[in-house]
Order: C-alpha cells, then structure tokens, then sequence
C-alpha cells in the first residue's frame, strides 16, 4: 500500500486545461431558505402528507445537513418519508412524485429536532444533499407513515443554494 494524494472530481474541473467550471448551485451559489410550520387539523390517516414548501424553478441544491426540522408527531412508532411531488424538468419531462426521495422512515416517534440529510444510499452518495432541475419548482412534502393526531407539530427550515 502507498499514500496517495487524490482530487476530487470538482477540484479535478477547477485545475483542468481547458478550465471546465461549475454552475453556480455547485460553485459560489446563493444560500436560501425555505421556513415551514404545521400544525396538524384534525385527525389524518396513515399515509397523510403535509406540504412542507416549493422550491424555486431553475436549478436548486438542497443542503440536508442545514435542513433542519421540530417534529411533535404523538402517535407511537410514527416514522415520516421526506420527498416531492411530481414536476417537470427544464426538458419538459416529467419526473414522477417520490415521497421517500430523500429521508426514507425516519423514526420520529419522540418529540425532537432532525435534519434532512437523508438516509437513502443514494442520498448519502450526494453527500446528503439533493438537486432538482424543474421548470416550475419543485413542492417538498413529509409523509406520516401511520396516523396523524390532531395539534401534530412539524416546523422548519429547508436550505438550499441556487443560482
């Protein structure tokens, strides 16, 4: 075995004759956010989701790590997916909803704070951030895999870098 000394695939662009640069989301992006607050009305069944925020058009990284979240979901054992809806990319292609696209079954059955780093392999791949390319931004959602209680807390912040 040796030491080596390697480049990640973005310094390996940065130093590369010709440069090849970064688009903005990845390289000197503006850092935003998108604040939620839900307060549970009523009783909702298993599988009920709330509409945590839309995200901007264009392209838009979410930073999981800065995404920060409250969840008071009561019911005993709840777990909640993290995802979007469906949307249309800057092609013209639909890309289909996935509800557990970013956090798949996040215990939330204490009352506590959690991040949105995500816990999918390919999540974790992305170093827990994701990138959407929509033409009309992309809504965010969080799904209760079993019932939800009437006064049900969620709030929050998702970050993200756009161009």
């Amino acid at each position: 075995m040796a030491v080596t000394t390697q480049n990640s695939a973005e310094y390996t662009n940065r130093i590369a004759t010709p440069l090849v640069t970064a688009d903005a989301v990845n390289d000197k992006g503006k850092l935003r956010t998108l604040t939620f607050t839900h307060d549970q009305d009523g009783v909702g069944d298993a599988g009920s989701i709330v509409r945590l925020g839309k995200l901007p058009a264009g392209k838009v990284k979410i930073i999981g790590g800065l995404s920060r979240f409250y969840c008071n979901w009561a019911t005993g054992g709840q777990t909640m997916d993290i995802g979007w809806e469906a949307y249309t990319d800057p092609d013209g292609t639909a890309v289909a909803v996935d509800v557990d696209g970013l956090v798949d079954g996040l215990n939330v059955e204490a009352a506590a704070y959690f991040d949105m780093e995500g816990n999918t392999a390919a999540g974790k791949l992305l170093g827990g951030n994701y990138t959407f390319e929509s033409q009309s931004g992309v809504i965010i959602t969080a799904k209760a895999i079993a019932a939800l209680i009437d006064s049900d807390d969620l709030a929050g912040v998702i970050t993200y870098i756009v161009d």
